[in-house]
């Protein structure tokens, strides 16, 4: 029999079964038709190609989150959301600003995790303002995890747990901190932000829920700075920019207050506006913010 399948009639035969009226057995007809024809090798799907590319940080990370959550930790983010969620490492601090530990982004904004008191971490928020002194605000983009299209600061995010952000010699590890996502969020390039130019004026304590799942518990330093930069938002984190000045700035809050045009403003911006903005905004029109400068006190809001 294995000489005859190596002979040209053999082939004919072979076709001739296949495609024969009377029932063959799948298992018989496959076992005689490979003896003649190589089967392909199996393909991966393309799902399996892509998993594979992913850091083997980002599969341990995303793991131990599912064992946590009991599901799949990212449903709903997009892509540069859920690289940032799990890759990022915030600072960890306690009620003094003392370094206590690191934990990713993901679970420092977690609400159940907040609530256990173990994620307070450090931030900033930056105040931009250009030389007619109006303030640049930026409207959060919609695929944010947190505070999804709330208004809020110039930008607002997180030193990580790497060596240049953590250094604590006139804050310069926040001001590092501050100029990396001015670029990454509004395309501000660094040379427009010169670390030596932010000036730290206080740190605030705070804490507020997003939407149930999310929120915030954060030790942010409040970072001015007046400059003229080009601006060249990037809409993975930003929806809309624009400058203000101090009435355009009033009505903004009253649409807020009145809830017109669904228009929100973020918790730490709107308490930053309540307790100090406007005596601050002053300093800034005169060139004297180091004068109010008080980076001893942190405020409990």
């Amino acid at each position: 029999m294995l000489m005859l399948l190596n002979t040209p009639y053999a082939l004919s035969l072979s076709r001739s079964l296949a495609s024969s009226s009377f029932p063959s057995p799948p298992t018989r007809r496959l076992l005689f038709l490979s003896s003649t024809f190589t089967l392909p090798p199996p393909r991966f799907p393309h799902s399996s190609l892509v998993y594979s590319r992913v850091s083997p940080s980002f599969r341990t990370q995303a793991s131990a989150a599912t064992a946590t959550m009991g599901d799949a930790p990212d449903v709903g983010m997009d892509a540069v959301q859920r690289r940032l969620m799990f890759e990022d490492e915030c600072i960890l601090v306690d009620e003094s600003d003392n370094v206590v530990g690191h934990e990713s982004k993901y679970n420092c904004h977690l609400w159940e995790k907040i609530l256990t008191g173990k994620m307070l971490h450090r931030a900033f928020s930056v105040f931009l303002f250009n030389t007619k002194y109006e303030l640049l605000l930026q409207q959060r983009s919609a695929t944010k995890v947190t505070f999804p299209l709330v208004w809020t600061n110039t930008c607002c995010s997180h030193p990580l747990y790497r060596e240049s952000e953590l250094i604590s010699e006139n804050h310069l590890g926040v001001r590092n901190a501050a100029q990396r996502k001015l670029l990454d969020e509004l395309g501000i390039p660094a040379e427009d932000v010169p670390v030596d130019q932010f000036v730290p004026l206080s740190r605030m304590l705070y804490k507020a829920p997003s939407d149930g799942k999310w929120g915030e518990h954060e030790l942010d330093y409040l970072l001015f700075i007046v400059r003229d930069v080009n601006v060249h938002p990037n809409p993975d984190e930003v929806a809309e920019a624009k400058y203000v000045n101090r009435d355009q700035l009033k009505e903004l809050l009253r649409k807020a207050d009145a809830g017109e045009d669904g228009l929100k403003l973020s918790p730490w911006f709107r308490l930053v506006v309540d307790n100090f903005l406007f005596k601050w905004w002053d300093h800034v029109e005169k060139g004297t913010l180091k004068e109010v400068s008080d980076m001893e006190t942190i405020h409990k809001l």
